[in-house]
């Protein structure tokens, strides 16, 4: 039989895929139950954005992974990452990235803040080797102050009403007239109200003027902190491989799921085991739905990975000047 024959005696497609009200509704019945109401739908809904958080813990979702870059900034050593970062994968340093020929990617090594925090010298000047990630929530907290003096696109020192309880350098947000941007500030002078040696149009903003009495928040950004900070001998691109958030289960429409196919299965399962939890006599089914969620997730899991082999690089150390 050829291809071409084949292809007239099926469908030709590979797109079933599943929008959030039939996933609801296959999940229901699974649990031995209908979905009546406009509430079943809500409940579902956020039964099945749990489930993708608890997905989050439990290893690395492959269609999740994205690439991103952020061009470092002399004397500047903290980045913002998206905001639905879970966690980054794997970093390089990229020198010269606008020159093809000179181009190169150089080891970055990940440290954790214990060790960040031993740096005598954090200051210091050089092609960065050192990165510590700072996996923070995200959310964006009112200070209760304002800016106490115009604030013009170009200035590097900000005058507000109180800095009080602010962190003695990180992230802020002036907001004013539909307009927000975040700026990175490296010190505070708490006798004058100033934030000092700031780094403008942080975080995809753009560096804009704010009138006395704009607002001031502080986000909580998911950032990167690299050692040495950056100097100017040539340019440094920090290239980075991220795990983001799942996209959440989307108001009720015929959208579909941020889930590949081959996990469809999986989320089915999961769904009904939540929504088990819940309704009348559901719990008569649980273990069986609590069965066939593991067994969907594990099949799904083991599918999802690399299918390179494994390279193991050994790294020579001395310590004490020994050989």
């Amino acid at each position: 039989m050829t291809i071409s024959t084949l292809n007239s005696m099926t469908s030709g497609t590979a797109s079933f895929n599943l929008n959030l009200t039939e996933a609801c509704e296959e999940a229901y019945e699974r649990a031995g139950y209908e979905m009546r109401s406009g509430y079943d739908l809500r409940t579902a809904r956020r039964s099945l954005n749990l489930l993708f958080a608890d997905w989050a813990n439990r290893g690395i979702n492959m269609w999740t992974i994205e690439q991103g870059t952020i061009t470092l900034q002399q004397g500047l050593n903290t980045y913002a990452l998206p905001n639905d970062t879970v966690d980054l994968l794997d970093h390089v340093i990229r020198t010269n990235p606008n020159n093809t020929s000179t181009q190169a990617d150089l080891t970055i090594t990940r440290i954790s803040v214990s060790t960040y925090a031993t740096i005598p010298n954090k200051l210091n000047q050089a092609r960065p080797i050192q990165v510590w990630v700072q996996r923070l929530d995200g959310q964006i907290y009112p200070t209760g102050f304002t800016v106490a003096s115009t604030v013009g696109a170009t200035d590097t020192s900000i005058t507000l009403t109180s800095v009080a309880n602010l962190a003695s350098a990180g992230f802020v947000n002036l907001v004013s007239s539909g307009i927000t941007e975040t700026i990175y500030y490296n010190y505070v002078d708490t006798a004058n109200n100033i934030l000092g040696n700031c780094f403008r149009g942080q975080n995809g903003t753009t560096a804009a003027s704010f009138p006395v009495g704009s607002t001031v928040n502080v986000p909580n950004l998911p950032a990167i902190t690299v050692w040495p900070t950056p100097d100017n001998v040539q340019t440094y691109q920090f290239v980075y491989w991220r795990m983001r958030r799942t996209q959440d289960a989307s108001q009720y429409g015929n959208n579909v799921m941020d889930v590949p196919f081959r996990f469809i299965p999986a989320m089915i399962a999961g769904l009904a085991y939540y929504v088990a939890l819940k309704v009348p006599d559901g719990m008569q089914r649980l273990p069986i739905l609590k069965q066939q969620y593991d067994e969907f997730w594990e099949l799904a899991a083991y599918e999802d990975h690399e299918k390179a082999a494994l390279r193991l690089v050994p790294r020579q150390m001395f310590i004490g000047g020994g050989i």
